[in-house]
């Protein structure tokens, strides 16, 4: 990505899928994304789980709210919902054109003592909580993506 003079934000959202994407349609979906925002210089990371998206953006304030608008607008997914939209003085993902994970449930439940981040991110009615489920998901995918398992589990830059 090169510099910009243009002040920089992070906007994050969640939707829910109009209906069942397989793997393959992901994928599609992907390479246009990373197509429009490498020419955007937009970066963030991109969460699947049962039906549901939680995106984060990043980049030049009217690239990342137009970019916004347009998904707003598509057809693929509704009940789009903002969770933040703030100044950011540097990107969490300066690499990833959009990192991308899908999550696939178990059958089994949760530990005892288990907080799913995910769930907490998609509910949140606060900053604070959203702030705190933004930052574990982010460190999560960091995590697995520097201990190299992006090839073996569907983790994509």
């Amino acid at each position: 990505m090169t510099a910009t003079s243009e002040p920089l934000i992070t906007l994050v959202y969640v939707s829910t899928a109009s209906q069942p994407f397989r793997e393959t349609a992901l994928e599609q979906l992907l390479a246009e994304f990373r197509r429009f925002n490498t020419a955007n210089e937009i970066t963030g990371m991109l969460l699947f789980r049962d039906g549901r998206f939680i995106q984060v953006l990043e980049g030049e304030r009217a690239a990342v709210e137009h970019l916004a608008e347009r998904i707003g607008r598509d057809s693929r997914h509704h009940d789009m919902r903002i969770l933040l939209s703030e100044p950011i003085a540097e990107r969490s993902f300066p690499d990833w054109s959009m990192g991308y994970r899908s999550f696939r449930r178990g059958t089994e439940a949760a530990p005892t003592g288990f907080r799913d981040s995910f769930a907490d991110l998609e509910s949140a009615t606060d900053a604070s909580t959203t702030a705190r489920a933004l930052g574990e998901l982010t460190l999560w995918f960091r995590v697995r993506e520097t201990v190299g398992v992006s090839e073996v589990s569907g983790l994509h830059r």
